[in-house]
């Protein structure tokens, strides 16, 4: 009997021994390796996170790697180049002298969309339109500041010799740089003029319940584009590239933001695109 107790004392040591053996068989993972495997994702992802936000570097025109010089151009004092156009009434004619800037996806070629030459004759208007830093032909500036604009305007309006005053006409989001000649540059200027300008639903001076209303109107995508730009600016790059969520419309081209007498218009408008876009 005590034979056939240990006999079975025995097979329940063997069992709970093999349950032990399988158990140390199993292959643990070192101490601290799971922190540093965590650690590690979690540099990769900052990497890639960073290089994402990060749009790619310029091409200058006129560069070794840069495409050619097609457009006259003034040198700033910095070194830099910006590109621009010339149109109406000659400058010694001219009883207007304006400064045009083109608004997002332009250039200077785009003011011809909007000008009525036998107007602009008439009257005796000269308009010279620039390409912004960093669009067509014109240099980008990487110390770039919301002064430094206004500064770059009264440069090549001194460049140009339009005289000790001169008009400034923005159109869509080229209506920031107006603001920004108000501030910086008010002694330069006769005139000031804004088309369709980009609103600032931010702006403290703006009625609450006017930006409130105008801005949710806006489709939801430029909605959420406008906050990322407003809050989280380093971000503006990614968002406005990544296909995960809708971004802006405007930067797709969507028409579905556009009146119907403004969708009437579009056929117009990319003829003439179609007749400049050969020469950039």
């Amino acid at each position: 009997m005590a034979a056939g107790v240990n006999r079975k004392i025995s097979a329940a040591s063997a069992r709970s021994h093999t349950r032990k053996s399988k158990q140390k068989t199993s292959f643990p993972l070192p101490s601290g390796i799971v922190k540093k495997i965590l650690v590690v994702f979690f540099i990769g992802f900052l990497a890639w996170a960073y290089r994402a936000t990060q749009p790619p570097p310029p091409r200058k025109c006129g560069s070794p790697d840069g495409p050619p010089v097609t457009a006259s151009r003034v040198k700033l004092s910095d070194g830099r180049f910006l590109a621009y156009k010339e149109y109406g009434t000659s400058k010694n004619k001219a009883k207007y002298k304006a400064v045009f800037v083109h608004g997002f996806d332009c250039c200077r070629h785009d003011v011809a969309t909007t000008l009525s030459s036998d107007v602009v004759e008439d009257l005796g208007v000269y308009i010279v339109s620039f390409d912004r830093p960093g669009y067509g032909e014109s240099d980008p500036n990487p110390k770039q500041t919301i002064k430094s604009l206004a500064l770059d305007i009264e440069e090549l309006a001194d460049q140009l010799g339009l005289g000790s005053k001169f008009y400034v006409v923005g159109f869509s989001l080229g209506g920031q740089l107006i603001w920004t000649c108000l501030k910086y540059i008010p002694h330069r200027l006769a005139g000031a003029s804004l088309l369709a300008p980009v609103v600032n639903y931010w702006w403290p001076g703006f009625p609450v319940n006017l930006s409130t209303e105008a801005y949710n109107q806006q489709p939801v995508q430029d909605q959420w584009t406008l906050r990322v730009a407003h809050y989280i600016p380093w971000l503006t790059y990614w968002w406005n590239t990544q296909k995960w969520f809708p971004s802006s419309s405007i930067a797709a081209q969507s028409p579905a933001v556009l009146s119907r007498q403004d969708r009437e218009l579009i056929p117009h408008s990319v003829s003439m695109r179609k007749e400049y876009e050969v020469l950039i």
